[in-house]
């Protein structure tokens, strides 16, 4: 099947073909449905965080469509043969946007920083163990133990590389600094204004080390309450692209003939929905409540109704490209409502005169596919008498809800699995959360000693038959434990003006650095 991103690179490659060179200068305006809580994705990896983001701050490698790294902040690389010791060299001559001079410095500090206070930098960079900064051109990192997907996690939007200077020096807290809200990157595009509410401009960084790039002169990100908005700019105009349009208008947007649209899902990303259940509330502490909830929910009604059959559902957190790992059949709860009455009376809990059994609040992630699928769950979980209150809520209010004031019972997710399964995966499960809690990681307060030794194991297992036994074996676990449940995948939605061409140029689809993006003239 071809991916994403091999359909845009093919709509980019003829559009471009049947245009003229880039042309320099002009706007391109981005609507984003949300607004995010930062522009550096150090701290947040939100989806809109990291489409911003990996604009103003850079990573030290670039992928292609086929995984392969690229050169980006680092221009060399070499890991040792047992995979304790990567030697980065990085590129010289490369200024800040404040005009003071990028080096190793700078990335052991971002190195430190993601591996303390970011929700999947503390799984990846875990057997991190100490950074050596030999010269200010070369980073020399030494893990105590092998991580086989380091490398990929180099990303910029998934390890952007801040200033020290701009957050303090090398032993300050990065939720402190204003860098986190007017970034300091060494990327195509410099920050102008962040105006709450309404927008966020970035201008073309004249002193950018990829000489001729970025064509365009500036960058507009508007931020609309709704994916009507979204859809209504990029028909009349006054947008060019978006990753926020409401899947029911793409149908009718691609008969437009001034925008090209595609959905599907993300490489690096493999976004997911999934359902997560509160183990500290009694009964969702008792797994065939769980099993009897899951067998409620017909996530066909979600494939087809909610995401217009544009997604399938999934029967794993591991994603479906990396087959070797897939267990399709550990996570086998079929949609059936007498099972589920049955297994609800079994665990004690009758229907009451008003038909209730009991009530439960349901969480959900902002966004327009998040909340009709709220809503179908109220509705599902209703037919089996389980009362649903839905809690409605900014990113911000709903992050605090879930991870700090644990005020839900329920939580509809969208999570990226991501490139590897100790980055993305585990983080649903490890039960470090629990003591020490971040967002975006094990929402349900799972507790699985085996299941955490099981992830300890894949993250540095270097034999791949082995490392596949393991993760099987995780997912026949947490399958039958079921404390999230897998809905179906949460597909990255692209549509775009026909005058633009460039803005695809690595395998981190919306997330990518717009470098090489440009705008016909009108």
């Amino acid at each position: 099947m071809r991916t994403l991103l091999s359909t845009l690179l093919l709509a980019l490659a003829a559009s471009t073909a049947a245009a003229n060179t880039p042309t320099k200068g002009g706007t391109l305006t981005l609507v984003i449905n949300g607004e995010p809580r930062t522009l550096v994705p150090l701290l947040d990896p939100n989806f809109n965080t990291r489409n911003l983001g990996a604009k103003v701050t850079e990573g030290l490698l670039r992928f292609d469509e086929k995984f392969q790294p690229q050169p980006l902040l680092a221009t060399a690389w070499q890991v040792s043969a047992d995979g304790l010791r990567y030697r980065f060299d990085l590129r010289r001559g490369v200024k800040w946007h404040d005009g003071k001079p990028f080096g190793a410095n700078d990335v052991r500090f971002s190195l430190l920083a993601l591996k303390q206070h970011s929700p999947r930098g503390r799984i990846t960079f875990a057997n991190l163990e100490r950074i050596e900064t030999p010269t200010p051109q070369q980073v020399v990192l030494h893990l105590s133990k092998p991580a086989p997907y380091l490398l990929k996690s180099l990303a910029s939007a998934e390890s952007p590389i801040v200033p020290e200077h701009a957050y303090g020096g090398p032993d300050a807290n990065p939720h402190d600094s204003a860098n986190n809200n007017a970034p300091i990157g060494t990327g195509p595009f410099i920050f102008e204004e962040w105006k709450r509410g309404s927008h966020v401009v970035l201008r073309r960084n004249p002193n950018y080390w990829r000489s001729g790039h970025p064509h365009l002169e500036r960058i507009v990100a508007r931020f609309v309450g709704d994916v009507a908005a979204a859809s209504t700019a990029l028909e009349t105009g006054e947008a060019d692209v978006s990753y926020s349009v409401s899947l029911p208008d793409l149908d009718r947007l691609s008969k437009l003939p001034q925008l090209r649209v595609e959905a599907g899902p993300d490489g690096y990303l493999n976004n997911i929905q999934v359902l997560e259940f509160n183990l500290e509330h009694p009964q969702l502490a008792r797994q065939e409540v769980r099993h009897a909830i899951a067998r409620a929910i017909d996530r066909g009604f979600i494939r087809d109704h909610v995401f217009f059959g544009r997604t399938r559902i999934v029967d794993s957190p591991i994603p479906a490209v990396l087959s070797s790992y897939v267990d399709d059949g550990a996570f086998q709860h079929p949609f059936n409502l007498a099972e589920a009455n049955a297994l609800l009376d079994k665990a004690g809990l009758p229907r009451g005169a008003d038909g209730q059994r009991l009530q439960l609040r349901l969480s959900f992630l902002p966004g327009a596919n998040f909340k009709r699928s709220a809503e179908y769950l109220r509705g599902a979980l209703g037919r089996v008498g389980i009362k649903i209150e839905v809690l409605d809520g900014d990113l911000a209010t709903t992050t605090k809800r879930v991870y700090q004031d644990r005020g839900f019972e329920l939580n509809l997710n969208g999570l990226g699995m991501l490139f590897d399964p100790t980055v993305g995966v585990q983080r649903l499960y490890w039960s470090d959360a629990i003591r020490n809690p971040v967002p975006y990681v094990n929402a349900a307060h799972y507790n699985n000693a085996e299941v955490d030794e099981l992830f300890r194991r894949v993250a540095v297992e270097a034999d791949d038959a082995r490392r596949a036994e393991q993760l099987k074996k995780i997912q026949r676990i947490v399958g039958r434990e079921l404390p999230v449940f897998p809905l179906v995948n949460a597909p990255t939605v692209t549509v775009a003006n026909k005058r633009v061409h460039g803005i695809v140029n690595s395998v981190d689809l919306s997330a990518g650095d717009f470098s090489d993006a440009w705008v016909e003239a009108r």
